[in-house]
């Protein structure tokens, strides 16, 4: 799965409990009619793949989506989602709808003559 949108918030690498665990946060803000602010954690390993990332910039961020319950210790039974990434790639700005620069034409085909200057009788070799 891939959340597409503009980096909100970026988040340093922070260590989470005594085990040496390391996650950091990136907020996406998606662009679309209502967008929405999607938090993605990147965990171990995969916090240094936002380094050269900064706010404001467009991504695709590749994503896992997780699910878990926890059962309180009075036996409630919660559930869980986490979104966490594991590629991102810079995303170029689009064009504005330009249409693409045709490339000049060659000065044969100009010196060719125009359909006005066409004279069917002038080609009486046609094979039909």
């Amino acid at each position: 799965m891939e959340v597409t949108g503009k980096i909100r918030v970026l988040g340093d690498t922070k260590e989470v409990g005594s085990n040496g665990f390391k996650k950091r946060e990136l907020v996406v803000t998606t662009d679309e009619q209502y967008p929405q602010h999607i938090l993605i954690e990147f965990v171990q390993d995969k916090c240094s793949l936002l380094d050269n990332y900064q706010v404001g910039q467009d991504v695709r961020v590749s994503i896992n989506l997780r699910g878990r319950d926890w059962t309180s210790p009075q036996g409630e039974v919660k559930y869980f989602n986490s979104i966490t990434g594991w590629r991102i790639e810079a995303l170029q700005p689009e064009a504005h709808n330009a249409p693409p620069e045709m490339p000049p034409l060659p000065d044969s085909f100009e010196k060719a003559g125009s359909a006005t200057d066409f004279n069917p009788e002038d080609n009486d070799d046609l094979p039909f």
